[in-house]
């Protein structure tokens, strides 16, 4: 049971496989079935988690429970939940729309917060921290790096930093031509900071390179052992 249960869902992988190769020849029908098998596993896949995980145990059980043991507060907080999920469902229909116009505010609100708190404590705090600590002598000797090592590393971050975060200023001054231009050194400051963002964008690319290469390896060298079984 085993040996054919691993032989099925080698043979489904390897056509898979050949499925998505077969695109080195163009776009044709083989590749659009295994797009869209993945795309619906993956779908349905994500339906039944958000069921399950989200629509199930955060919003019907605690309601159930609440409305069968729970306080008056109880059933309270979890009806607030349930009539805002009723509201957004009202979008479906053209007339009802604007009822769910109160249940959207509310959770566009609520992620433009959590966006915002979490770009400041997850980046911005981060990344100054970062660029402080690069100086950190006591910390450079600990790990027995040279002074003039931490002063040229800390310069770099701490001016890659803030040359990145000036090429967003956008603050420009009109000209007697009528077009927009940021002052010189704003200028050239930014023109630094393109630099260094290209430079993450290089070395961010080249990570998303080597794990497509290393898939790409690893979808050769399964095609290759799964014809090996056979010889």
């Amino acid at each position: 049971m085993t040996f054919s249960l691993d032989l099925i869902t080698g043979a489904v992988s390897f056509l898979i496989t050949l499925l998505i190769f077969s695109y080195l020849i163009g776009d044709n029908p083989l590749f659009r079935i295994a797009i869209y098998a993945f795309v619906g596993v993956s779908s349905g896949y994500v339906a039944a988690v958000i069921f399950r995980q989200i629509i199930l145990l955060r919003l019907f059980q605690p309601f159930a429970v609440a409305m069968i043991s729970g306080s008056l507060l109880d059933k309270s907080l979890t009806l607030v939940p349930v009539l805002f999920s009723l509201l957004i469902f009202m979008k479906i229909s053209p007339r009802l729309a604007g009822m769910g116009r109160v249940a959207m505010a509310f959770l566009v609100g609520v992620a433009a917060a959590v966006t915002i708190a979490g770009a400041l404590t997850g980046t911005l705090l981060p990344q100054a921290l970062g660029a402080i600590n690069t100086f950190d002598m006591n910390a450079a000797l600990a790990r027995n790096i040279q002074p003039f090592e931490v002063i040229g590393s800390g310069a770099i971050t701490l001016a890659g930093t803030i040359f990145t975060l000036i090429y967003f200023h956008f603050g420009a001054h009109p000209k007697p031509d009528g077009s927009m231009r940021r002052l010189g050194l704003i200028e050239i400051f930014a023109w630094l900071g393109r630099i260094f963002i290209g430079i993450t964008l290089g070395a961010i690319f080249a990570g998303v390179y080597a794990a497509a290469l290393t898939a790409l390896i690893e979808r050769i060298a399964f095609l290759i052992n799964f014809i090996g079984k056979f010889l």
